[in-house]
């Protein structure tokens, strides 16, 4: 048995899991909750709060694989076993600041978005590539937490994570759409590329899933296109193309987005 384990059985350690499930929520439902609460209410919010902030800087020190609630715990001037009346275990820990990074992700995409008009949709689409780059570029070892390499022993719950880590291609997804309907969508080279049979059914499926206005053509580009771009930040982020390579890597990410606003069917011109 762990240390973290051990303090888990302390004094209402025991209970922190179905506390933790009560308690904890998303930052995108924390930023719904009426803001009549009471006094233990609020206080949990901020003890929370102090927690992921606490979190996110030992994550950017030490990395996802040696987070550590005792550390936590150490710098919010509490025991350890406090802790767990909030937190059960590393793994919550990982979830919440998952949450919190796609929640903040998202909020700054969906602002960069919105400043956009809304018929522009080579700008909003431009919009969101930057909107990611940035904040990649200004919290890398969130970004890594949620798009890089998988943190051992770990798997994220899907009926917490799916909603808010799929934020980004929502929205672009939708841009996309919006542009179809518009009449603003277009293969350039029909039939350059046919659609093998076989991912017939699963292209499908994700037109009806987001009730799309869009061939199966511009799905399956679209589906290259949200790789690409974040294959893209991932590079630069994770220094991929290696040291001095590029001297102007916004210039190179820019031109990147219009190369991939004209495989997705957009114009290039705009961004």
């Amino acid at each position: 048995m762990t240390e973290e384990e051990k303090d888990a059985k302390a004094p209402g350690g025991e209970r922190a899991a179905s506390r933790t499930q009560r308690t904890l929520q998303p930052r995108t439902l924390q930023a719904s909750t009426p803001q009549a609460r009471s006094p233990r209410e609020r206080a949990r919010a901020q003890t929370v709060a102090d927690i992921v902030r606490l979190g996110r800087q030992h994550l950017a020190v030490h990395g996802a694989a040696a987070l550590s609630l005792r550390a936590v715990a150490r710098d919010l001037g509490v025991v350890s076993s406090a802790v767990y009346r909030y937190v059960e275990n590393r793994d919550e820990l990982l979830t919440l600041l998952l949450i919190d990074a796609y929640g903040e992700l998202g909020d700054e995409v969906d602002a960069a978005v919105a400043a956009v008009p809304e018929g522009d949709h080579v700008g909003r689409f431009c919009a969101v590539g930057r909107a990611v780059r940035a904040w990649a570029l200004r919290e890398p070892a969130s970004y890594a937490l949620l798009f890089g390499s998988p943190v051992p022993g770990y798997e994220a719950p899907a009926e917490r994570t799916t909603g808010p880590g799929t934020r980004v291609i929502v929205t672009l997804v939708g841009i996309l759409d919006a542009a179809a309907r518009a009449g603003r969508l277009m293969v350039r080279e029909p039939g350059a590329a046919n659609i093998p049979a076989a991912l017939g059914p699963d292209l499908s499926a994700i037109r009806s899933q987001f009730n799309l206005d869009m061939s199966e053509e511009l799905v399956a580009r679209g589906v290259l296109v949200w790789s690409a771009l974040f294959g893209a930040v991932s590079f630069e982020v994770f220094n991929q193309y290696g040291p001095d390579t590029f001297s102007a890597p916004g210039e190179l990410f820019d031109y990147h987005l219009r190369v991939l606003a004209g495989v997705a069917g957009l114009p290039g011109q705009g961004c």
